[in-house]
Parts: structure tokens; C-alpha cells; sequence
């Protein structure tokens, strides 16, 4: 795929905040209404296609030992690691609960361990996770079977790489965000190269598939010749994948990023010229653009995926199993089960809670309409592959596309106007100036923004 161009004008007049779609609707529609009666219905009725749908398992960790300013994500703050004992316990139950509802034949095709930090857990108690997963679920002997690990390579040791491997861990999601230590300090991460470095070539070692690592454009100090020091660093490493996110400053929602000072974040244009230093680093170095901000080396799954269309998107990001069911396990962990979402309670003490009185601890979720599920159909054809097929979605939910789409059609007139998307009668398509958009021109297909 061509590297997308940058257009400082259009950024500035096109990327608005909304929805990164890694559901549809997105959580912010779930409801309390939707409790584990739902949620044992969903499962049971996802056993009844003539066809068994795999399963695609995600274990939330929630436990971090020190704060990153920066982070957004359900994590609890503690040193001390007696809590991990208590949490694999519970989570033993959770899976005893919930494992039953599916059927004996359906194949665990994916397992990804989120956080958090994964390892604030050992790597023997991960091991026995995992053992534990393997005697409840049937996991598949499929080559392209994932069992994933986001490592913390500040606290995770080399000779525990071996471990997870031996344990059946394949590939690793490795945290940087930035090398520069003024960065580092500024966001309380402190992390050195040859740490991170240590950790790569150990999961090399160990026969892992795939690594990847995480960076962050738009941290609070960040130069371009800082961020420039700091993608020169990464890409030497060679991760099969790199994610490139942009920082998002919401310290009314997240209280530890209100130790980030305002000022020394760098303006609009100041992360404009980040990203398009990070796009043309990571491009020229010949990392294929999958979407959103995900890159990856061509002959990693992902890009595959995209290539043959079959990428998928959800709540672990970009994935290459689009035809499983997701069941999330762990405080604040998403299921996506047939037509159906639900979550966890975000509060590690309502969580254990529901699991010590034996119920499934599911807090919250939606169940999606006929229009739910067009759009969702639509939005996952946007974010993935770029385009839509009219006479696919008009065939497979059966409405008059021109007609049904009107008010979206309407909406996304500006964007083509300024080049972004091209419509005809056949496809809605991204054209190379719109992919760093996406989200903005699926929005154009989200009722409950107009609603909002």
C-alpha cells in the first residue's frame, strides 16, 4: 500500500475526536440491563450454527507497579505482588463458570493477555493460566493459532521468556512509547534500550512469531529529533509490528494524566510533524500501513490479512481472526458474543465480588439491532479494508443502499469534496488521503452520534 500522505489542513479540519471502533456500538452504549442472564443466552445460543464458530479468548491483568502519566487503561496500582495468587484464583472460578456454556467442539483459535501489566503476574503463574485455559477450552493445533502476551520489558526477566514460550506464548506486545529519557521522565516511565533490546531477542530465541512494539507520538517534551533518535532505535530492533499511537490528553477522565502538564505538550503542528517523521521512518523502512496505527513488515499475518481481506478489528486491536466469538475473562474484560457485547465490572472489587457468590461478573452490555448491525458490518468494512461493497452490504442485509444511507451519504459529501473518499454506485472507497481518517469517515455511519 502507498505511504497515506499528510495534508495538515485537511488533519486539522477532519480529525475529530470520536470513537476508535473497536466495537460497534461502542461501549459508552452499553447498559446495565444486560447482565449475565444475557450473557449465558448469547453463549448458548452462539452453539448453534451448523458450523462451529471458533472462540478468540482475552484475559484482562490488571495490576501495574508504578503509574505511566499517559495511560488510559483499567489498571489497578500496587507493588504488592501477593495480589496476582489472589487474582489467578478468581479467575479460575470465572473460567469454571463460563467455559461450559460452550460447546466441547469449538476451537480456541486466539489467547491474548492484556493489562495492565500480564507479567506483574510470574511467568509460572502464567504458565498455569494458561494450563488452566488449555483443560477448560479445546485450543486449536492450527498453525495460526495466537497465544499473545503484552510484556512490561522493565519487569520481565530474559530467562522468563523461555517459560512462556515452553507455555505456548508466541508472540509479544512490548511497551516503549518513547527512548528519550527526558520523554520517559516527563511520563514516568523509565526504560532502557538494552532492557528492551534483551527482551526482543529473547523472544527471537524462544521460536516467538511475532513481536511487536508499542510507541506514542504527542507525549508531553517530545522533539522530532528525540522521536527521530527513538524510531532509529526501535526499527534497528526490527519488531514484525509497530503500534503508533496518539496521545490523547483527557485528564478529567484519567486522573494520572493530570501530572502531565498542558504546556509542555506539543501543539497541533508539532504532532503533525511526529507522525508524518513516524509514517515515513516506519515506511521507507518497509512496514506495510494496516490501518489506523498499526504497521507491519509484509510478510507478518496482519498484513496478510489486509492483503486478502481478511483483517478484523475489536477490542484487542487489529486481528487476523475475524470469525471467532470473543470471550473476555478478568475485571473490565469485553465479550463480543454473537450479536452481543458485554463487559466485566471495571472494579476489581465488584468483580471478585460476583465470583465469590458464583455468578458470571458481567456488569453491562447491548445486544444489537438489525440497524446495530448493518452499521457495525459497514464500519468494520471501512476500518479494515478501506471500502465498502454496495451490492455486498445491500445484498447481505437487504435494503436499498442509496436510499437506507441517505443521511450518511449526506454527511460524508464534504469529505469526498476534499478528496478523502470516493463514492459510486458500486463502492464507498478511502483513498489514500483519507486512510489516516478512517475513524472520521466511519463516523459518517454512526446513528448514535447523531443521537448524542
Amino acid at each position: 500500500m502507498p505511504t497515506p500522505p499528510i495534508d495538515a489542513d485537511l488533519l486539522r479540519r477532519h480529525d475529530l475526536p470520536g470513537p476508535r471502533y473497536t466495537s460497534y456500538p461502542t461501549a459508552p452504549h452499553f447498559h446495565a440491563g444486560f447482565g449475565e442472564a444475557e450473557l449465558r443466552e448469547a453463549a448458548t445460543a452462539s452453539n448453534g450454527d451448523p458450523i462451529p464458530r471458533p472462540l478468540s479468548l482475552y484475559v484482562h491483568v490488571p495490576f501495574c507497579a508504578d503509574p505511566c502519566f499517559y495511560c488510559g487503561c483499567n489498571r489497578v496500582i500496587t507493588r504488592d505482588r501477593t495480589r496476582a495468587a489472589r487474582y489467578v484464583t478468581c479467575l479460575e472460578r470465572e473460567i469454571a463458570l463460563i467455559a461450559p456454556l460452550f460447546d466441547a467442539d469449538r476451537e480456541v483459535v486466539q489467547l491474548h493477555l492484556g493489562g495492565g501489566t500480564p507479567n506483574f503476574l510470574s511467568a509460572a503463574q502464567l504458565a498455569a493460566l494458561v494450563a488452566t485455559l488449555q483443560q477448560r477450552f479445546r485450543f486449536s493445533a492450527r498453525e495460526d493459532r495466537d497465544i499473545s502476551i503484552e510484556l512490561d520489558p522493565r519487569t520481565v526477566a530474559v530467562e522468563d521468556i523461555a517459560i512462556l514460550a515452553d507455555a505456548g506464548f508466541n508472540r509479544a506486545s512490548l511497551g516503549v512509547q518513547d527512548f528519550d529519557p527526558v520523554v520517559q521522565a516527563a511520563v514516568n516511565r523509565i526504560q532502557g534500550i538494552d532492557e528492551t533490546g534483551a527482551i526482543v531477542r529473547a523472544c527471537r530465541a524462544q521460536g516467538f512469531r511475532s513481536v511487536n512494539i508499542d510507541l506514542i507520538y504527542g507525549l508531553p517534551k517530545q522533539t522530532p529529533e528525540g522521536f527521530g533518535r527513538t524510531l532509529d532505535t526501535v526499527l534497528a530492533m526490527r519488531p514484525d509490528r509497530i503500534a503508533l499511537y496518539g496521545y490523547a490528553h483527557l485528564p478529567a477522565m484519567f486522573k494520572a494524566q493530570q501530572r502531565i502538564l498542558a504546556t509542555d505538550l506539543p501543539d497541533a503542528e508539532a504532532r503533525l510533524q511526529l507522525l508524518w517523521q513516524a509514517i515515513q521512518a516506519l515506511t521507507t523502512a518497509g512496514y506495510d500501513y494496516i490501518g489506523m496505527d498499526h504497521f507491519a513488515l509484509p510478510g507478518d499475518a496482519l498484513a496478510i490479512a489486509r492483503a486478502q481481506g481478511r483483517l478484523h478489528r475489536n477490542f484487542m486491536g487489529y486481528t487476523t481472526h475475524a470469525e471467532s466469538d470473543l470471550l473476555g475473562l478478568g475485571v473490565s474484560a469485553i465479550s463480543h458474543i454473537g450479536d452481543t457485547f458485554s463487559q466485566n465490572a471495571r472494579d476489581i472489587g465488584g468483580w471478585e465480588a460476583a465470583l465469590d457468590a458464583g455468578h458470571l461478573p458481567v456488569a453491562r452490555g447491548v445486544r444489537l439491532d438489525e440497524d446495530d448491525l448493518l452499521r457495525a458490518d459497514m464500519i468494520q468494512s471501512i476500518m479494515c479494508q478501506g471500502e465498502v461493497r454496495i451490492d455486498v452490504i445491500a445484498r447481505r442485509h437487504r435494503i436499498d443502499f442509496p436510499h437506507y444511507f441517505a443521511d450518511a451519504l449526506r454527511r460524508l459529501a464534504p469529505l469526498e469534496a476534499d478528496g478523502l473518499v470516493k463514492t459510486d454506485p458500486q463502492r464507498v472507497s478511502v483513498t489514500p488521503r483519507g486512510r489516516l481518517l478512517l475513524r472520521r469517515i466511519a463516523m459518517c455511519f454512526d446513528r448514535y452520534l447523531d443521537a448524542a
